[in-house]
């Protein structure tokens, strides 16, 4: 069961949390100084009141209302106090405000004073260790093996390929001096490390004896978006793992791009209980300088956005060219080698939260979650806590011998709702309550956070039922989520369809000539369109912006001889997946 959930267990432990009296303390400190007195605040004081809503700055913060469920979770609060602890906006009407409050008060991310660049708490950072742990192994089964190469880049190599880098161009932050001095030719920042890695390449690979050769890294990338910055979605630095592989042949290299592909697939189906589409990017769309883009496009019900979860790419011989990149086969001939690279970053962090989270917070799937179990004991008025306690700390400790992570929380200065409201925000899988009562009938309530079962269970044979639950739990999250993809994707003929589906916030599937120009007329005749609502009460507001390709799916449905393109009225050559 710890290959399946775990590459350790976490060891049961006392929490111990001194927020609450680090935010009395500020307060405190602040009452007692006159607002004249008041010195500038520190960055650090600036940035605890913008994320955490408890210290002002220059005037009191109003005050806001108070859900019943945050005045149940057991602490006292002023009339005038914001809550802090738990998510106040709703999903489905601020979903910007949703998810900002989600990633930090659930404590995966801090902001920082640089712009688009997040701080990622050790919440997340386990998330992408699970992750990375296990793609690392898989990608290592078909051969490739883990290098690091420098994040720094010269102009020349760069400009190498033209194509290239023009598509990346507005985004790569320069080094331009060092010190007081003038760097004499600026360096580049890696916002991709092809034209890192392939002049090491020509000089490694000499013959067909050397090939294939397949190398990735596990590295950080910047590229300074100018768009608005998101944590985990969009932001100028971001952590990844790049493959880049060298073949002799073509069939070889294509086959490499569906490999990973696959195996990216898994990776949001199998740990994060996310579906994902498989296909091809628009000739538009596809990755500069590459003959070829297989991506993976996930779909988020509530703003019905699609968003690119991973691509892998077929280079064929372009990069080879330019770079010099030659063997000699078995002829004696001098042959291009042909290439591939691919990518999965930390926005898969970002994608499950919008598709699995909800009113009360994240929702994790169990394979990645940081706790997959809590347990929580129930006191009883003046009963001596011990015995209870005692029961957890067992049950606990047989879970985590099962390779289950699982935290005991016996924190005294928070009642049991106020830790359940405290957990379900964090995502935890399953909660386990340990009462008196319980423990005089050698039971337990095991809570489900997906959907909140309950039920009681014997103690004698708990680890083999939580087993269950967690698979349980990834079942029933990938089932919820598929659904609400498949409902999500229309599928179109007409262009006179295309409007009223958009405003209803669903990708649109239709068959497509998958001509350039074409595409570059839907951007432009969708930009505009008006969205229309739901007509359901408190629901998101329609979708502004352009509609695009988003791929090409391989999983074609059945196409009649003749069909038409849903926007120019020529043969149409594919059903396309669009959306905005």
């Amino acid at each position: 069961y710890a290959g399946s959930y775990s590459t350790h267990a976490v060891p049961t432990m006392r929490l111990v949390r001194g927020r609450q009296a680090l935010h009395a303390a500020l307060q405190q400190r602040q009452c007692s100084r006159s607002i004249a007195a008041r010195p500038a605040p520190t960055l650090a004081q600036r940035h605890l009141a913008a994320v955490a809503g408890v210290v002002t700055f220059g005037h009191a913060s109003s005050p806001a209302a108070t859900p019943s469920k945050h005045r149940a979770m057991g602490t006292q609060r002023r009339e005038n106090q914001e809550d802090t602890k738990g998510v106040t906006a709703r999903k489905s009407e601020d979903f910007a405000a949703w998810y900002t409050q989600v990633i930090t008060r659930a404590e995966m991310i801090e902001y920082y004073d640089i712009s688009g660049c997040y701080i990622l708490r050790p919440w997340s950072f386990f998330i992408w260790e699970q992750i990375s742990a296990w793609l690392d192994a898989r990608i290592k089964e078909l051969g490739v093996r883990n290098a690091y190469f420098p994040c720094f880049v010269s102009q020349e190599s760069l400009e190498t390929e033209r194509d290239h880098i023009q598509g990346f161009a507005p985004e790569v932050a320069w080094v331009t001096r060092s010190g007081d001095s003038e760097l004499t030719k600026p360096i580049a920042i890696r916002p991709t490390s092809e034209t890192i890695m392939y002049p090491a390449f020509a000089k490694w690979i000499r013959s067909h004896r050397d090939l294939p050769l397949k190398l990735n890294q596990w590295s950080n990338i910047v590229r300074w978006e100018f768009k608005q910055p998101t944590p985990f979605l969009r932001t100028r630095e971001f952590l990844w793992q790049e493959g880049h592989t060298a073949h002799a042949s073509e069939h070889e290299a294509r086959e490499m791009v569906l490999a990973v592909l696959d195996i990216y697939a898994q990776v949001y189906e199998e740990l994060l209980a996310v579906p994902v589409v498989k296909g091809i990017k628009s000739e538009e769309e596809k990755f500069a300088g590459g003959r070829e883009t297989m991506t993976l496009e996930a779909f988020v019900p509530v703003n019905g956005r699609g968003v690119q979860a991973a691509t892998s790419h077929f280079l064929g011989s372009n990069f080879a060219e330019m770079f010099n990149i030659r063997y000699e086969d078995d002829k004696g001939q001098k042959q291009l080698v042909q290439q591939t690279s691919w990518g999965l970053t930390t926005r898969s962090i970002g994608i499950m939260i919008m598709v699995h989270g909800d009113d009360k917070g994240l929702v994790l799937p169990p394979r990645v979650a940081p706790i997959q179990v809590v347990v929580i004991p129930i006191p009883a008025g003046k009963v001596d806590p011990g015995p209870t306690e005692s029961c957890c700390d067992a049950l606990a400790a047989d879970l985590a011998a099962a390779g289950i992570r699982v935290e005991v929380d016996k924190r005294s200065n928070y009642r049991p709702g106020w830790k359940y409201n405290w957990w379900e925000m964090k995502g935890v899988p399953l909660r386990l309550e340990v009462g008196p009562k319980d423990l005089a009938a050698g039971s337990c309530r095991l809570v489900r956070r997906v959907d909140g079962a309950k039920q009681d269970l014997p103690q004698a044979g708990l680890t083999e039922a939580v087993v269950r639950e967690l698979d349980r739990v990834h079942e029933l999250m990938l089932e919820k989520a598929t659904h609400e993809r498949d409902q999500g994707i229309a599928r179109v003929t007409e262009w006179s369809e295309v409007a009223k589906q958009l405003g209803q916030r669903k990708l649109i599937l239709a068959p497509w000539c998958e001509t350039s120009e074409s595409e570059e007329e839907i951007k432009k005749a969708t930009k505009e369109v008006p969205g229309e609502s739901s007509g359901e009460a408190g629901s998101t507001s329609a979708l502004s912006g352009a509609m695009k390709s988003l791929c090409i799916p391989l999983d074609q449905p059945p196409m009649e001889p003749g069909t038409e393109c849903f926007f120019t009225g020529a043969p149409a050559k594919r059903w396309c997946l669009f959306g905005r």
